[in-house]
């Protein structure tokens, strides 16, 4: 697993010597019970160089060598364990390394560690129905997914929405305050479309069917109205959401049922992420600020963003082909 210890100058000068009186390699390698490559090394070390010892090092040798690294890879992806766990298994080897050097060691092999993205629980037949959905959906022109209105709900947290910061300057500014359970939040509902974003509504209390209705009937065809949108215009919404296409269906449009666990295929899911950064880049300070803060920034979103969303919808639907139906990078 780990480097071998190097031959000393008296054992090395001695097989030069018996290399030099006409002994082959494996006969030396008998006598001196050191394995044949070496005996190949250092003899040919000496016939282009005139010496046997090593070149000085830049450092210190290496605890895990190329083959070992190998062998931690091979191990590592049967268990994907911690670096406590290969930690023990080069222990086993007689290998005493520290995590820091495991990981040095993989690090430089170009494996490092890497948090898991977590994707939605999908079974048999949502991604049966992912493909179909993708397979059906894959020829429609551009122009059938910018007169689509997506609408989805997304939950904000008062203190929750911490990214990934990069610090610097003073100790302090290395700190962010934070609270147990994020410090509340809300949900809203909200729909946008190639045209821009709609109205954004907040949820008070537990969805049921008749909440779901009842903002569809209050901010739909408002946002509709917004967003300038023409007379034939598609609404999606998931499978499982607890509304009905009726209420859609009276208005002379039709309503668009997608794949259920399909957040990938909702083009809204983009736009709630950039929301969630706005807001904790503003800070609110109470709920009321929250929601401010969220309907302020949810109408600054323009429709140059919203378009560039929608227009290369395809490419969804081709990444759920390709992955089989399972959660792509979208």
């Amino acid at each position: 697993m780990g480097k071998s210890k190097e031959l000393s100058q008296d054992l090395r000068n001695l097989l030069f010597a018996k290399h030099t009186d006409g002994i082959g390699y494996r006969r030396i390698s008998k006598l001196l019970n050191i394995p044949v490559s070496t005996v190949w090394t250092i003899s040919r070390k000496w016939k282009e160089h005139h010496f046997t010892i090593n070149w000085p090092r830049p450092g210190a040798p290496r605890k895990i060598s190329d083959r070992g690294v190998k062998e931690l890879s091979e191990e590592l992806s049967k268990s994907q364990g911690p670096h406590g766990e290969l930690q023990k298994y080069l222990g086993f080897a007689g290998t005493f390394v520290s995590k820091k050097t495991i990981s040095n060691a993989l690090n430089r092999h170009g494996l490092y560690a890497r948090s898991p993205h977590k994707t939605p629980l999908l079974k048999k037949k949502h991604v049966k129905a992912r493909l179909k959905f993708a397979a059906r959906h894959l020829d429609k022109p551009v122009k059938y997914w910018e007169n689509i209105v997506w609408s989805d709900e997304s939950k904000f947290e008062l203190f929750g929405a911490i990214m990934h910061t990069m610090f610097g300057g003073q100790m302090a500014l290395y700190i962010i305050p934070t609270v147990k359970f994020g410090g509340g939040n809300i949900m809203v509902w909200g729909c946008f479309s190639a045209y821009g974003t709609g109205k954004l509504h907040t949820i008070e209390g537990r969805m049921n069917g008749k909440m779901y209705r009842d903002i569809l009937d209050k901010n739909l065809l408002p946002s509709t109205r917004m967003m300038k949108m023409k007379r034939r215009w598609t609404f999606q919404q998931e499978s499982e959401q607890q509304g009905n296409s009726q209420l859609v269906s009276e208005k002379e449009n039709k309503a668009a049922r997608m794949a259920q666990q399909s957040p990938d295929l909702n083009p809204i899911e983009n736009l709630w992420k950039e929301l969630k950064i706005r807001d904790h880049r503003r800070g609110p300070g109470n709920f009321q600020d929250l929601k401010t803060v969220c309907v302020e920034e949810w109408a600054k979103i323009t429709p140059e963003q919203c378009i560039r969303l929608v227009s290369p919808y395809r490419k969804r639907l081709e990444a759920v082909i390709t992955y089989k139906g399972f959660c792509t990078k979208y």
